[in-house]
């Protein structure tokens, strides 16, 4: 059944006689993949382009040097039905993942129904956004989702206008239902266990709030107080204090909703100008592959990782000199532990671009792998595997998923991991904070070396996202034990927390 169900996914995304080929759109922030008209997909790519302008330009931040395997991938396919299978669900429009390796979005051409694919990946790069501008900020729920909200509704004119604070008629149904969430249980950090109205109305509610704190410069300075309160420590009664009486706020968001017209922030061409969008067509290989990559992407399990690499090799094989192809088969025998496979793809990859970062990469892990599988602890070898993630590093600076596996490779090799590795642990959070992992994989470092204050700002993000699950009760788990039992019990939760999930690993093996 799964097989079935993989091959009709990887058909959807195989290319048709009406839009064989694929294009690339490269910008500053973004890359762009789809079998569109090039016309089609350059504009697209432009748009988000002036989208990430707009969010620096209303909040006053600044852009920074970044590097080019940092840039959200945004993968463009048909329609509603391909992203629902690719998904594994049928209650989602399009998606984003947000990681240290390269956040990717995946979004429909074509929908249907009141929520656009433009919305949700705006929704979902405003998250981004967030997260990346202010990595050490605790949000409250209501604001992470309400700013969302507010910039995700953003409207392209023909003319080169972006219009920002639209209402979000998708939520229109729960915007005034103030039962669902009243005023004083939005505000808090955690608005405890929510059924899908409550859910509902913490994102149409958020906006409201957001909305009508932003719109106003007088209400915009509570918010902004409101917002350090939380962060400085204070009890969340001192903090919404800030937002006024909070018995009387309901009415007041209500009456703001229902003027005739709610104020929009218009943003002209020339007010966020943009850099140059690069076009180009993706070499054959490159587009063959193109229906595996995007599996991969999206990310495998245990038992879909050997049917993509199935897929992945029969797409590859006729390209062995396409470093594209090369790579994504690297990619993809190493999702399904086909350690040697991997690094013989990575090695024909280098060969076609020696430059080539992400094989650099999948040498370097596959390497890992198998010296883990046989236990091998020799220092020089494992010298010999950190220098692949040192040369992409050296190409590279600014890419953090090179630091993060030299440091992972001292884990694997048994080995303390040294200053430097630390360091580039630490810088590696520094770039990518949104990468939820890589928090907490950094918070602990932090804890062991006694960092409790920062530590903690690791892990409050995590602990109060809206969409976070397992990983915010393991965060709240490990701040309540910080704040009981200082850093050795913080560290403690940390321990079982990761015995438990390599138990569950173990068992799921013994189970293949």
């Amino acid at each position: 059944m799964l097989a079935r169900l993989l091959l009709a996914v990887a058909l959807l995304f195989a290319p048709s006689s009406a839009g064989a080929d694929w294009h690339e759109a490269a910008s500053e922030h973004f890359i762009v993949y789809s079998d569109d008209s090039p016309a089609r997909v350059q504009v697209f790519a432009e748009r988000l382009e002036r989208f990430d302008r707009a969010l620096r330009l209303i909040t006053g931040t600044p852009d920074r040097p970044r590097s080019p395997a940092s840039r959200v991938t945004v993968y463009m396919v048909e329609d509603m039905d391909a992203i629902q299978k690719l998904a594994g669900t049928d209650s989602v429009a399009g998606f984003f993942q947000s990681r240290a390796s390269g956040s990717t979005a995946f979004v429909p051409r074509r929908t249907s129904g009141p929520l656009e694919a433009q919305a949700i990946l705006l929704h979902e790069y405003g998250h981004n956004f967030m997260f990346s501008s202010w990595p050490d900020v605790v949000f409250p729920p209501w604001f992470v989702e309400g700013f969302a909200e507010f910039v995700g509704t953003a409207i392209f004119r023909d003319n080169g206008d972006l219009v920002l604070g639209k209402n979000p008629d998708y939520r229109s149904w729960s915007i005034d239902k103030t039962n669902h969430m009243p005023a004083v249980q939005l505000v808090r950090l955690d608005q405890g266990k929510l059924d899908v109205y409550q859910r509902a109305a913490l994102y149409a509610r958020g906006w409201l709030l957001t909305h009508y704190l932003l719109m106003d410069k007088e209400r915009s300075k509570q918010l902004a107080d409101y917002i350090v309160a939380v962060n400085s420590g204070k009890s969340i009664e001192e903090a919404t204090n800030a937002l006024g009486n909070l018995s009387q706020l309901d009415g007041r968001l209500n009456g703001y909703y229902k003027r005739a017209t709610l104020p929009a922030i218009i943003l002209s061409p020339k007010e966020v100008p943009i850099g140059r969008v690069k076009l180009r067509k993706l070499s054959p290989g490159e587009a063959a592959v193109m229906p595996a990559r995007i599996l991969s992407s999206k990310g495998v399990t245990r038992e879909s990782a050997p049917r993509v690499a199935a897929l992945a090799r029969r797409l590859a094989g006729p390209y062995p000199n396409d470093a594209a192809a090369q790579n994504e088969l690297a990619e993809a025998e190493f999702d399904a532990e086909n350690y040697a496979a991997a690094e013989a793809a990575a090695d024909r990859a280098l060969a076609a671009d020696p430059q080539s970062i992400h094989a650099l990469l999948y040498k370097g892990m596959a390497q890992a792998e198998i010296a883990k599988k046989a236990h091998l602890t020799d220092e020089k070898k494992w010298r010999s595997i950190r220098a692949w993630f040192i040369r992409a590093n050296k190409l590279d600076t600014e890419y953090p998923e090179p630091l993060i596996q030299y440091y992972d490779s001292f884990a694997a090799a048994k080995q303390a991991a040294p200053k430097n590795a630390v360091d580039g642990l630490l810088y590696a959070y520094a770039l990518a904070p949104y990468d939820l992992g890589l928090r907490l994989k950094t918070g602990r470092v932090l804890l062991a070396e006694g960092a409790v204050k920062p530590a903690r700002v690791a892990f409050e993000p995590i602990a109060y996202g809206a969409h976070n699950g397992q990983l915010a009760t393991e965060a709240r788990a490990i701040i309540d034990a910080l704040d009981s039992g200082g850093a050795p019990a913080a560290l403690k939760v940390m321990e079982e927390s990761a015995a438990k999930a390599q138990a569950e690993r173990d068992a799921g093996k013994k189970d293949d």
